[in-house]
């Protein structure tokens, strides 16, 4: 039996590559190269799909982590800053994982260009951050995007814009992989084209890719030469991902034997993290556990907050040198996920994915830091944005922080319904955006308007009934209201 499954493997394997080769016949050139390279890629990742057996984990080997694997980030605080916190600086890249669209938010072209606050769009923030460190410290961090084959051309025609910016900001590529067909496993694209029937042909493989795309393109030779040790990996719809200077003094003033080359940061899990990604230890190393490696019977779980009490930010600290050390090793282990796709045709395919922080079992001495709620703050969704977009938030030199006014440090719960998910809808339905400073529960569901300077707090829930519409009047003050159907306001 065993012989035969090898032999099925082989043939799909040898199947595959030869459709990859004729796949590269189409084109000529510097696309040819380029997907060449990028098909080494995918060959590795297919054949590791073919292999793998079962779940990716036992569930009878995790264990906790150990005290020490996971510092709480006041203990890192604690020790201060140092006098020359620009000989730190000098020594950091900023990478923004830039490769999705605003799709999921109804808008056209990259996320990173939708607006958030005061007209600046996620991009502007993090120049504006950025630009910000290298004026006051006199320093030079360069910003790098990792942008994807659907966000490269817009991202670099609006790049243009920063240029008298004090900070230099260099792009590279997300690799591009053939989805592959349900049954056949192979791919269902005819040609290396991006248009027409191919359109829907081709993925970027998520954000584990970055270590092998930032090596191929000769980015990491060209930092590490400038003297550059480590980068801050973040989402750049995270608008809680500032530069940390307590976290890179950590990182930067360790002894060499003992250098941690992996960061990840952490933050307690609330109800609203439950499928957060977690950190366990696993046959002696510190791992990242995915709700997608979960055994079924198990996934209640890794759900509870009681065992799994934190969950992975996406915000990460590399070491350059040992990026450069494990991909010319080819010793980075990350798990596949397998990602099923119907396209536009009703054709079903599988996408192999592989995710940043899933790498860290591969790095020395890697280290969790639980870190404050407030440096995670992803916009996902319009009911993100109107957070964001809030009162709720004071913008300081592109980051966003609390408002001292805001008694409790906790972010309010908004749900809003379907007719705000697009980013154009959502803006016509707000005059302007309702004073929060109070508000710790808001949902609002059907055709909902609001007026100018309308106040809300407490737990506030406005339902329309299918055909009704609700317009809340300007300058109302709404507190533990329940509007519904025909404009009733009940106590709540």
């Amino acid at each position: 039996m065993a012989q035969f499954q090898e032999m099925m493997r082989q043939q799909l394997e040898s199947s595959m590559h030869a459709e990859l080769e004729k796949l590269l016949d189409t084109s000529t050139g510097a696309e040819r190269e380029v997907s060449k390279k990028d098909f080494e890629g995918f060959k590795n990742i297919f054949h590791r799909f073919l292999q793998v057996k079962g779940p990716s984990v036992e569930w009878i080997k995790i264990q906790r982590p150990p005290e020490d694997s996971i510092q709480p980030y006041d203990k890192i605080a604690a020790r201060g800053l140092p006098d020359n916190v620009a000989d730190s600086l000098n020594k950091l890249v900023v990478v923004k994982l830039n490769g999705g669209l605003g799709t999921s938010m109804g808008c056209k072209g990259p996320k990173s260009l939708i607006s958030v606050r005061n007209e600046n769009t996620f991009l502007d923030l993090t120049v504006q951050q950025i630009e910000h460190l290298n004026k006051t410290y006199n320093t030079d961090v360069p910003l790098v995007l990792m942008n994807s084959f659907n966000t490269d051309e817009d991202t670099k025609k609006i790049l243009q814009k920063y240029t008298h910016h004090r900070v230099k900001i260099h792009t590279f590529n997300q690799s591009r992989y053939p989805r592959i067909n349900k049954e056949s496993l192979l791919p269902v694209s005819t040609n290396l084209s991006m248009t027409g029937q191919n359109s829907e042909g081709w993925y970027p493989p998520g954000h584990g890719d970055i270590y092998a795309s930032f090596h191929n393109s000769g980015l990491l030779d060209q930092l590490i030469a400038q003297g550059k040790e480590y980068i801050f990996v973040s989402n750049i719809d995270n608008l809680g991902a500032t530069v940390d200077l307590h976290i890179l003094h950590h990182l930067v003033s360790q002894p060499n034997g003992k250098r941690c080359e992996f960061v990840m940061e952490v933050t307690d899990k609330t109800r609203a993290d439950v499928k957060g990604g977690t950190l366990i230890q696993y046959e002696g190393k510190l791992r990242l556990l995915e709700i997608a490696q979960v055994p079924k019977a198990h996934v209640d779980e890794f759900k509870s907050v009681s065992k799994f009490k934190i969950f992975n930010t996406n915000n990460l600290w590399i070491s350059l040198a040992a990026i450069k050390r494990l991909q010319e090793q080819k010793a980075i282990d990350m798990e596949i996920i397998v990602n099923p796709k119907t396209l536009d045709g009703g054709q079903n395919v599988v996408q192999l994915e592989t995710a940043v922080g899933a790498a860290i079992k591969s790095f020395d001495n890697a280290l969790g830091i639980n870190v404050p709620r407030s440096r995670f703050l992803p916009v996902k969704t319009t009911s993100d944005l109107l957070l964001v977009m809030s009162n709720l938030y004071s913008l300081d030199a592109g980051s966003l922080t609390m408002s001292p006014k805001r008694e409790f440090p906790t972010t309010p719960h908004v749900k809003l319904g379907s007719s705000f998910t697009k980013v154009q809808e959502y803006l016509t339905r707000f005059e302007s955006i309702p004073d929060m400073l109070e508000l710790d529960h808001l949902t609002v569901s059907g055709d909902v308007t609001f007026g100018k300077n309308v106040s809300l707090k407490g737990t506030v829930i406005i339902i329309a009934n299918h055909g009704d519409r609700i317009d809340i009047p300007a300058g109302s003050m709404l507190e533990n209201k329940i509007v519904s159907g025909n404009l009733r306001i009940l106590d709540h």
